[in-house]
C-alpha cells in the first residue's frame, strides 16, 4: 500500500489507531463481503453504518467498472482508524478507463452519495497509472460522529 502513502491521513501524535487491508474476487457477491467484513471491525463506532454504505458504493464501482470485473479480478479494502477522530477507507482496483458521465439530477451515483456524507475535502480519486502503481484508489474519510455514552466505551475490534 505504500503507493497511495500520500492520501493517507498523517498521524503526528502517538493516538490509539490501526489500519488493516483485505482483498476480494471482484465479483459482486464480494461487494457484500467487504461491507460485513467492515461493519465487524467498526462494531461500535458511530460512523460504521456510514463508513460500510461508502465502503460498498466504492467496491460496486470496482466491480462494475474497473478492470478488477475481469476474470482472475480482485479489489482490495484499505481501511485506517484513530480512535475516537476519525475513519479512513481506501478501495483500490485494477484501474481501467476513468469514464465520467453526464450528471443525472433525478438520482445520486455513487461517488455523489460519497461527496455527500464524507465532504467535499474527505474524498478522492488517485490515479495508480500516474503513480506507477496501475491501479486506482477511491477513499473517504469519516469523522467518528459521536463520543459512546457515558459508562459505555466504544469497542472496535482492532484486529484484522
Amino acid at each position: 500500500m505504500s503507493e497511495w502513502a500520500s492520501v493517507l491521513p498523517r498521524i503526528v501524535t502517538p493516538v490509539p489507531s490501526w489500519t488493516c487491508t483485505r482483498g476480494y474476487p471482484g465479483t459482486l457477491d464480494q461487494v457484500g463481503e467487504a461491507r460485513r467484513f467492515l461493519g465487524r471491525l467498526l462494531d461500535g463506532c458511530p460512523a460504521a453504518a456510514d463508513a460500510a454504505l461508502l465502503c460498498s458504493e466504492l467496491c460496486a464501482n470496482s466491480v462494475q467498472y474497473s478492470r478488477s470485473r475481469a476474470a482472475g479480478g480482485q479489489f482490495s479494502v484499505h481501511m485506517k482508524v484513530r480512535l475516537g477522530r476519525w475513519v479512513w477507507t481506501g478501495v483500490e482496483d485494477q484501474g481501467g478507463p476513468w469514464r465520467g458521465r453526464p450528471r443525472d439530477t433525478e438520482r445520486m451515483h455513487g461517488l455523489d452519495i460519497v461527496g455527500a456524507l464524507a465532504g467535499d475535502d474527505c474524498w478522492g480519486v488517485v490515479d495508480g497509472a500516474a503513480a506507477g502503481a496501475g491501479g486506482r484508489l477511491v477513499w473517504f474519510r469519516l469523522g467518528w460522529a459521536a463520543a459512546p455514552a457515558r459508562g459505555s466505551p466504544a469497542r472496535v475490534t482492532l484486529a484484522c
